[in-house]
């Protein structure tokens, strides 16, 4: 209807990683309801937050958010809502949700975090239950098919000891899920090409005349059979990851991606009738030289004769939780610099897109950062959240870690 989100008792947020968290802002902005949590009383909903980025470090959510549940949230939620709906006074609402494990009350814990929840495999999969032409995947019907990673990949926050394993959900209760008219298909996790039956699972929505897209290929899962299957449920290019620009440095990633991986990958989508292959790799990486851009070049160069080939690259941002926390961000002019020599060896040869070296600073600030970087992030988003935004509100907090502006 027309009610005002300021209205309702409780808004609840899931903030997937770094950058959107000025768009959380804005949207408190927007709504009326005070930004920071110490501005806020009675009459305002109690603000609530989860989601991905809790895996890692919601500690720049800290100055803003009443209450975060950290980590897997299907068990906790209910008892969250239960307690909301007490109507006790607000203070004493924060006090019982500050008991209940893996959930995170500022007011209460500072800056401690609680240990990341874990539910019970039992509660897999989660799904899009919610239809709706509003949304960006609109037209795709999203539901896992595991959830966390059985890999140790040193840079990633769902990695094995993040969480403790990788849970799968049956091969009979991912396809009972499906809704009959769901003409697209999304298989979400962060290993969905890691479960055992993942090929059985979409040749028999090819079967069924869906189309299927897979959030997460990796390159020495990618068997023929395999590859044959996404062809059928409706890939025109092949996307998986190449993760490090050199073998030396995928090996330092502890990454199973080998070279004769690619080379198969590249094979087989050729031999499929597919179009292309696009490629996942970070730059900016630890220890990183020259000599590895060049050798990703030359790789490349020779792949591009088997099919037409896309790189999409992200420069390195360590996070918090996982073995790479707290190593230093490359620089954004060195970033800049590895990316044109990359472009300049692959020109004509290959398509180079990178996200910018300036945005995953700013992501990198605020993956090591605590409240101090989420006040920084509310002021830049008022200034109008331009790059320069937050460079000026980040140099003007006191930071202590190696590679971040100081005052």
């Amino acid at each position: 209807g027309d009610r005002e989100i300021a209205d309702y008792p409780v808004v609840a947020f899931s903030i997937a990683y770094e950058l959107e968290i000025a768009g959380f802002l804005r949207m408190l902005d927007a709504s009326g309801i005070p930004a920071l949590r110490q501005d806020r009383d009675a009459s305002h909903p109690v603000v609530l937050c989860g989601g991905p980025l809790t895996f890692s470090n919601p500690l720049p959510l800290a100055p803003f958010t009443d209450a975060i549940i950290v980590g897997e949230a299907e068990e906790i939620t209910p008892r969250v809502v239960r307690i909301l709906s007490e109507g006790l006074p607000r203070h004493e609402t924060l006090a019982r949700l500050a008991e209940i494990p893996h959930v995170f009350v500022p007011e209460h814990h500072g800056s401690m975090l609680p240990t990341v929840a874990k539910v019970d495999d039992a509660m897999l999969p989660a799904w899009g239950p919610i239809r709706t032409p509003n949304a960006v995947l609109r037209d795709m019907f999203l539901l896992e098919t595991e959830r966390g990673c059985s890999r140790m990949c040193t840079y990633c926050v769902m990695r094995r000891s993040t969480n403790g394993r990788m849970s799968l959900a049956s091969m009979e209760r991912i396809l009972s899920l499906i809704p009959k008219d769901a003409r697209r298909v999304g298989l979400v996790g962060a290993a969905v090409s890691d479960h055992p039956r993942i090929v059985q699972i979409v040749n028999q929505l090819a079967d069924e005349g869906r189309e299927v897209g897979l959030s997460s290929l990796r390159p020495d899962r990618l068997s023929d059979e395999f590859v044959a299957a996404l062809k059928r449920a409706g890939y025109r290019t092949l996307t998986t990851a190449m993760d490090g620009p050199s073998e030396r440095l995928r090996e330092s990633l502890e990454r199973k991606a080998k070279v004769k991986h690619l080379e198969r990958c590249a094979e087989r989508a050729r031999a499929h009738g597919m179009k292309g292959m696009k490629l996942y790799l970070m730059i900016g990486l630890p220890n990183e030289t020259d000599a590895d851009i060049d050798e990703c070049v030359t790789f490349t160069a020779e792949l591009s004769k088997r099919i037409p080939i896309s790189l999409g690259i992200a420069p390195f941002c360590s996070k918090r939780n996982t073995p790479m926390d707290g190593l230093p961000f490359a620089g954004i002019k060195l970033v800049q610099d590895r990316l044109e020599r990359l472009k300049r060896g692959l020109r004509g040869r290959a398509d180079v897109r990178s996200t910018s070296a300036r945005w995953a600073w700013v992501e990198y600030i605020l993956a090591q950062g605590g409240e101090a970087e989420g006040l920084a992030t509310l002021a830049a988003m008022r200034e109008g959240a331009k790059f320069s935004d937050y460079k000026r509100a980040f140099a003007e907090i006191e930071v202590t870690r190696k590679g971040m502006p100081r005052r």
